[in-house]
C-alpha cells in the first residue's frame, strides 16, 4: 500500500468485521520512529489463525483467496528495520476480554518508509461507514520540531449528540474540522 492511512484502513476494517465496539487507533511519532497501535475489543482470533495472519496465503475471507492487510503491514515495518506483532485473544477463549491488538513500529529515517498519508480522511471514513462503532484516535508527535496531540474519542461526541448519528454529513464534517484544526492549532502536550 502507498500509505500507511490505507493499511490502517484496512486493519480497522478487520476490526469491525469482527464484531468490535470499539476500536483505538493510536500513532505515536518520536524522532524518527513511527509506533502504529490498533487495538479492538472484537471477537479475537483462535490460535490456528492468529498462527497464520501473517501469511499472504492464508485467509479466513470467502471473497478471495488470500488476505494481504496484515502481511503488507509487516513487510513494510521490516522493511525500515522495524517489526509487527499481532496479539489476540478469541471471545471463545475469554467472554469477557478478548479482541486484537496489532502493533508496528517503523523507522522513518530508513528510505523505505511508507508515509502515513491522509489519517483525518481514513479516521472519517471509519466513522461514516460505521457510525454504530466507536472509534478513538490519537496521534501524538513528539519531536525537536514540534509536539503535537491530536485526539478523537467518538463516545464523548455521542454524548453530545444525543441520538444523532455520527455519519450525518454535518458531524463527518465537524469531526474533519476539529481533528485537523489539532494538527494545525497551537499544541501544548502537558
Amino acid at each position: 500500500m502507498k500509505e500507511l492511512s490505507l493499511n490502517i484502513l484496512d486493519i480497522t476494517e478487520n476490526s469491525t468485521k469482527a464484531g468490535a465496539t470499539l476500536t483505538s487507533i493510536l500513532i505515536d511519532e518520536e524522532e524518527n520512529t513511527l509506533r502504529l497501535t490498533i487495538e479492538d475489543n472484537g471477537s479475537g482470533m483462535s490460535e490456528e489463525i492468529l498462527r497464520g495472519v501473517t501469511d499472504p496465503f492464508y485467509t479466513t475471507r470467502t471473497t478471495r483467496k488470500v488476505g494481504m492487510g496484515l502481511p503488507l503491514l509487516k513487510l513494510a515495518a521490516e522493511q525500515t528495520g522495524g517489526f509487527m506483532k499481532v496479539e489476540s485473544v478469541s471471545k471463545d477463549v475469554d467472554p469477557v476480554h478478548h479482541g486484537t491488538k496489532v502493533e508496528a513500529l517503523f523507522y522513518q529515517d530508513s528510505i523505505d518508509f511508507t508515509p502515513l498519508g491522509d489519517v483525518v480522511s481514513t479516521v472519517c471514513t471509519l466513522i461514516q461507514g460505521h457510525p454504530d462503532t466507536d472509534f478513538y484516535f490519537r496521534h501524538r508527535i513528539l519531536n525537536q520540531q514540534k509536539d503535537v496531540l491530536v485526539e478523537l474519542d467518538t463516545r464523548q461526541i455521542r454524548e453530545v449528540l444525543d441520538g444523532v448519528p455520527l455519519n450525518e454529513y454535518e458531524v463527518i464534517k465537524w469531526i474533519e474540522e476539529y481533528v485537523n484544526e489539532q494538527y494545525s492549532g497551537p499544541q501544548d502536550t502537558e
